[in-house]
């Protein structure tokens, strides 16, 4: 299968609307937040200490992070290994979510480490960290960015090839020729290895033991956190097909993903199942009653109100509910991981943690550049696909 469609066209329109504005106003809080950060010490910005070595920024930017940004693997799977081809258009968007997510989360790690400047010794002298998941995840995800550019770079190269200049033209044609080539190898390991660093994520928190709520905590922790990026990708790529959609005026694809959102029903449906057989079989089912046990009953109960709208033929192949569907996905998903990372993780009685207003800051700046710069790329490369059906407004 080609990486690069004629059906692929960019957006255009202007970039600095006043949507732009403010997600640029927001993600410069963050930045400057993040200068106090690296001027003064990673204690002057955040409420982190020896209880908790991580938070918000590890929790949410990462974890959280990661997990959104796996709407390309989740598409690849239906994609290239399941052979739905019918779902392509829908790749390209998806390799870009990624990108974002993943490319961002390495940000916010950086602004995390308490030496960022050594973090280059970490692919040089790997053997350092052998026996720690943490390596694993680190490569696996400075390799998985690199796979994602390459599989975007059909964009880029597409862009060049519609270029006025002889020279560029030329170098965005050899560019596809040479990618088409050796596409295969990296859509394997695009497919490789989100599934090791995801399920390594889980491993993590395997390490804490009995600081972990026992609802949580379960040697089926890696095979949760895996099975839980693939529902929270489905998500994120019906959401941001629709969002996209409608505020570029492009054509919706309304049944592609109401087909989408029959496979995210199992998957989802699979997870509850198996969440609740593994807590019964570890015969914890007593704890639900505990306040953490209600925190993990809403966090199922909002997995099942998914299930139950995907449940219906007809909700699914409505727009609207797709989306509502899919927001309870990614709400469901969020929650279990940053139950995991931070609610059910109880370091001691004598530590507590809430993030700082710096902290949120650099957060949400994160968040709005990832917008700000998904924006910028489908106005200016060929990642949608369809044309508009109406003049973009500012």
């Amino acid at each position: 299968m080609s990486v690069h469609s004629a059906a692929h066209v960019p957006v255009g329109g202007p970039l600095l609307t006043r949507p732009m504005r403010w997600l640029l106003l927001v993600a410069g809080l963050g930045l400057l937040a993040a200068i106090w950060r690296f001027v003064f010490g990673i204690g002057a910005v955040s409420n982190l200490n020896q209880g908790y070595p991580w938070g918000i920024w590890i929790a949410f930017d990462v974890v959280v992070g990661t997990a959104l940004g796996c709407g390309g693997y989740a598409v690849a799977i239906l994609v290239y290994i399941l052979n739905k081809g019918r779902y392509h258009p829908l790749v390209r968007p998806a390799l870009l979510t990624s990108l974002l997510g993943y490319g961002l989360a390495v940000i916010a790690v950086a602004i995390d480490l308490g030496r960022p400047w050594e973090l280059w010794k970490v692919p040089i002298f790997f053997w350092r960290w052998s026996h720690s998941p943490q390596l694993e995840v680190a490569l696996c995800v400075a390799l998985y960015n690199l796979v994602l550019l390459v599989e975007l770079s059909p964009a880029l190269f597409e862009k060049w090839k519609s270029a006025p200049d002889t020279a560029l033209r030329r170098l965005g044609e050899k560019g596809l020729r040479i990618v088409d080539k050796g596409l295969v190898w990296f859509i394997a390991l695009g497919l490789l290895l989100p599934t090791m660093h995801q399920s390594s994520l889980g491993t993590m928190m395997l390490l804490p033991a009995t600081k972990l709520h026992a609802l949580w905590f379960t040697p089926w922790l890696p095979f949760l956190f895996l099975v839980n990026c693939v529902v929270m990708g489905y998500g994120i790529v019906v959401c941001e097909a629709a969002f996209s959609a409608r505020a570029f005026r492009r054509p919706a694809e309304t049944p592609m993903l109401a087909r989408l959102s029959g496979v995210a029903l199992w998957v989802a449906l699979f997870w509850v199942a198996f969440r609740l057989l593994e807590v019964a079989l570890a015969g914890e089912l007593a704890l639900l009653g505990s306040r953490l046990g209600l925190v993990f009953l809403a966090e199922l109960g909002v997995h099942l109100a998914a299930v139950a709208v995907l449940l219906s033929p007809a909700r699914r192949a409505d727009p609207v509910w797709q989306v509502r569907a899919a927001i309870l996905l990614i709400l469901a998903g969020v929650g279990f991981r940053l139950n995991t990372y931070l609610v059910a993780f109880d370091p001691g009685r004598h530590f507590r943690y809430f993030p700082a207003v710096p902290e949120l800051l650099i957060t949400f700046g994160i968040v709005a550049a990832e917008i700000a710069i998904y924006v910028w790329a489908v106005k200016t490369f060929p990642i949608l696909s369809g044309r508009p059906a109406a003049p973009i407004a500012r």
